[in-house]
């Protein structure tokens, strides 16, 4: 009787002890971490179309996206993936050379990497940000559709699913993004 009863005891706790795995799972899968593919060539040459790459998303629980971070946001039935220019409150414009400026002031964009063909919203006297809106771009500028377009547009916080922290494939480029 005693060896039923504890067997009895096994299986509920065991049942038990999955049902916290599933949880505990379900909870990172939501809250922490998530696994998204890169679709395009909007990001390149950072991340390239196919690249499997983990979003983190409890910083901004908390915290404030910061400028330069690649953040991830659902825009039309996809998730898009691009990095942070202007932040709450800035101006952010854009001249016919390419150059971008915040605040009137002349930024060095370490990550374009050709001139920037189309200012779109950014044009003219620019685009002034709200307090939770963010200025998004891709780094392949002339391949990407990001805030200058009124598809995209400015991108809130609340939008915001997680910042881009590590890349698991390739395996050749498996790391942590800079």
């Amino acid at each position: 009787m005693k060896k039923r009863e504890k067997q009895g005891g096994g299986v509920l706790g065991f049942s038990i002890y999955i049902l916290l795995i599933l949880l505990a799972a379900i909870f990172i899968r939501h809250f922490a971490i998530e696994r998204v593919v890169v679709v395009g060539e909007s990001m390149e040459p950072t991340l390239i179309n196919g690249d499997n790459v983990l979003i983190e998303k409890l910083s901004y629980l908390t915290g404030k996206p910061k400028r330069y971070d690649i953040v991830v946001f659902p825009r039309g039935g996809s998730l898009l993936i691009k990095r942070i220019y202007g932040l709450p409150g800035e101006n952010i414009r854009i001249d016919e050379t390419g150059l971008i400026y915040i605040n009137d002031e002349p930024i060095d964009d370490k990550y374009a990497h050709e001139i920037m063909n189309d200012p779109g919203l950014a044009e003219g006297d620019g685009v002034t940000l709200d307090k939770e809106q963010y200025f998004v771009l891709g780094d392949n500028r002339n391949y990407s559709i990001d805030s200058r377009n009124e598809v995209v547009g400015c991108v809130t916080k609340k939008d915001i699913k997680g910042k881009v922290v590590w890349r698991l494939t390739p395996l050749n480029k498996l790391g942590k993004i800079k």
